[in-house]
């Protein structure tokens, strides 16, 4: 497969396993609702994502990024220009005096690689990445995605038409791209995985439904001549009335009639009976939708195929606006413009995203002058857009990471989806520039969790707030100073991180105790013996300590400063001895 090169490239291949792990440090003052499990980090993000490695290394399931664009833009609050001081001062130690004769792409290149393969790690076995990127680096980006993250993983580059530019020259470019990458799309089709997302107005017709059951009993006629009425009633513009073809009304709620051919053609050709006639129904040109005459008449028996008056004319099958319970049906569900699979309960009326999406970015801009008050960030991405590829790809539970944060949009657009589906999702949101970090998007999480006035022409607002939070961090000092030894403020919470994660690759499971026994990978038990004093007793692995640890039948890895058991008996108890800190690795 062809590769990219570019000058600075064989320098920094390798530069993020040469980066140190710096400790995290917590500051109460900025953070807001600490419980939430958000966090956002202030501080190099090359550095910060080392340093959160230990902790959430493989758990990730959606790393949203807007990274700088390269456009030489030098008046943005965020720099995205690779010529920033920030960046020239680490390609000066990254890749040296080769550093001079880089061009801004030769730049922009150094800067992402090591950014791209750290966040990799980050990724669950069923991890997405999504990349914003427009018209300057899209093409190099894509490029460098697969080389990192593997060609076959490419799943889609997304259109962002953000609005016409009257005064441009030429063409209006008002869109941006958003490179989509799995870390395996191989597990995604073991998983079946399938993402869809509710069409609009869909929500509001079941909850229409689900009254005017619950009123009217079983009296379908009744419930469909009144969700006649209803749809009769909305505004012109509402997104239920879009969806009005869903008139009718069964047991299984609102149903509109779908061809029962198969796809494309070329289907199956069997008889089926109409029940009146007894005679063979006329197949549809392009045969059954359904592969077998059993697999038809469940559909049959489950009351999801309508038939005509008499057997001159194929039956046609129900498709429902809410997909049928599991435990029934394995087959049928809606699919208004292909076949959408089904989903579980939440799941109602069912769509595939498409790959372009249209929103004004002036939307964005005014969000955050209003909540802020003021403009301080240009041109924020909008949290709508983010939410909804959020809800789209990841599900209740799962992190989303965000390593350029910018004006906090991705931590909004986490809390609003949790607000607005009563569900929990964790965001980690990291931002280099100190004052951006503080000033606007601690201070923007800050505002929509707790609530924030705003006003307009008509005088002054309050806006509730949706809850949650997030944790304030910034780095602090590296684990081992200039001479390789572990500095007397590591706690054993720090370095058993450290240990048990450059040992096994994995964060350390559960909360960190003062228990020798860190975990288990691969059927090896990993110990450390460290009370923050070196060259003490406690940290030495003797006869008597060894008898007192946790026990564990099977092979053991014993980090420790020092050891007092022979090798031989090490040997015959299947222990492998680490001595801290020299046998740990540092970076």
């Amino acid at each position: 497969m062809p590769t990219l090169d570019w000058i600075g490239k064989k320098a920094v291949l390798n530069h993020h396993n040469e980066v140190p792990f710096h400790l995290l440090r917590c500051n109460p003052e900025l953070s807001v609702g600490e419980a939430s499990g958000n966090l956002l980090v202030q501080g190099d993000n090359l550095l910060a994502l080392k340093a959160l490695l230990p902790y959430y290394a493989g758990q990730v399931k959606c790393i949203y990024i807007d990274p700088p664009y390269n456009t030489g833009n030098e008046g943005w609050a965020y720099n995205d220009n690779v010529n920033s001081p920030e960046i020239l001062e680490w390609l000066g130690r990254a890749v040296g005096s080769e550093a001079e004769d880089l061009s801004r792409h030769d730049k922009w290149l150094c800067m992402m690689y090591p950014r791209l393969v750290l966040l990799k790690q980050f990724l669950g076995p069923d991890g997405i990445i999504l990349i914003s990127i427009d018209d300057f680096e899209a093409a190099i980006l894509k490029l460098v995605m697969d080389e990192v993250f593997g060609k076959p993983n490419f799943i889609a580059q997304l259109v962002w038409e953000k609005g016409r530019k009257n005064d441009a020259k030429f063409f209006s470019v008002g869109h941006e791209y958003m490179l989509v990458y799995a870390l395996s799309v191989e597990t995604l089709r073991n998983k079946k995985t399938v993402w869809r997302e509710p069409k609009p107005g869909a929500q509001e017709i079941w909850e229409e439904y689900l009254q005017l059951r619950e009123k009217y009993g079983d009296d379908d006629g009744t419930i469909e001549r009144l969700l006649g009425e209803w749809y009769k009633g909305l505004p012109p513009k509402h997104p239920s009335k879009a969806l009005s073809r869903y008139k009718h009304v069964d047991k299984y709620g609102p149903w509109r009639d779908r061809d029962i051919s198969w796809p494309g053609g070329n289907g199956p050709r069997y008889e089926v009976l109409h029940p009146i006639t007894g005679q063979p129904c006329k197949i549809p040109d392009g045969g059954w939708r359904f592969a077998t005459p059993e697999a038809m008449q469940k559909q049959i028996a489950l009351g999801v195929i309508e038939f005509r008056e008499d057997h001159t004319q194929p039956p046609f099958r129900k498709a429902h606006i809410h997909p049928i319970p599991d435990e029934l049906d394995d087959q049928h569900y809606d699919d208004t413009e292909s076949e959408d699979e089904k989903g579980d309960d939440t799941n109602i009326g069912l769509q595939v995203m498409p790959s372009v999406i249209y929103k004004q970015s002036q939307v964005a801009i005014k969000a955050l002058r209003r909540i802020m008050g003021e403009n301080v960030f240009e041109n924020p991405k909008d949290y709508e857009v983010i939410a909804r590829l959020i809800r789209y790809i990841t599900e209740p539970g799962d992190i989303i990471l965000d390593s350029f944060a910018g004006s906090g949009t991705t931590g909004h657009a986490v809390l609003d989806t949790n607000s607005r589906n009563k569900i929990s999702r964790r965001f980690i949101l990291v931002e280099m520039d100190p004052e951006i970090a503080k000033r606007i998007t601690a201070e923007r999480l800050k505002r929509i969790s707790v609530g924030y006035d705003w006003k307009d022409s008509k005088g002054i607002h309050h806006e509730e707030g949706l809850g949650g939070g997030f944790r304030f961090c910034e780095l602090g000092p590296t684990l081992f100073d200039a001479y390789g030894q572990i500095r007397p403020d590591v706690s054993f919470a720090d370095l058993a991180r450290h240990v048990f994660f450059t040992e096994t690759g994995q964060p350390l499971p559960g909360g960190v105790e003062e228990n020798a026994l860190l975990g288990i990978s691969n059927g090896s038990a990993v110990y450390l013996l460290y009370n923050g004093v070196m060259r003490d007793s406690g940290n030495v692995l003797t006869p008597q300590i060894l008898a007192d640890l946790p026990s564990y039948d099977g092979p053991k890895i014993i980090y420790a400063d020092g050891c007092k058991v022979g090798r031989e008996r090490l040997r015959e108890l299947g222990i492998t001895f680490k001595q801290i800190p020299y046998e740990i690795k540092v970076r």
